[in-house]
C-alpha cells in the first residue's frame, strides 16, 4: 500500500472545470468544496485522501490504489487537460 498520484495543473477555464467537477461529484455522491482557486473532493472510499485541485500549481494525493477512487481521481485529473494543461505521474 501507499500509492500516490502527483500532478501539476494550469487550468485556464477554471469556472467551466469547476462546474464539471461539481457535476461529477454530485453524480458520484461525493462531497465537494470550492473556494476561489481551489476545489476539494471528498471520496466515498476508505483510506483515500481528499483530492485538492488548484487552478495553478502542483499537488499530490495518496490513494493506496483503492478502486474505484484511484481511477476516478485519474479521470478527474486528466479531464483538466480539456480546460488547460495537466501533468500526472504516479508512485
Amino acid at each position: 500500500m501507499g500509492h500516490t498520484i502527483y500532478y501539476l495543473m494550469d487550468v485556464e477555464e477554471w469556472k467551466d472545470f469547476r462546474m464539471l467537477i461539481e457535476r461529477v461529484c454530485f453524480g458520484l455522491g461525493w462531497e465537494f468544496e470550492s473556494k476561489l482557486d481551489e476545489i476539494r473532493i471528498f471520496p466515498a472510499c476508505i483510506s483515500v485522501e481528499p483530492l485538492l485541485l488548484k487552478k495553478r500549481g502542483s499537488g499530490f494525493v495518496k490513494t493506496n490504489l483503492i478502486e474505484p477512487c484511484h481511477s476516478i481521481y485519474l479521470l478527474i485529473l486528466y479531464s483538466a487537460s480539456a480546460f488547460g494543461s495537466v501533468s500526472v505521474w504516479e508512485d
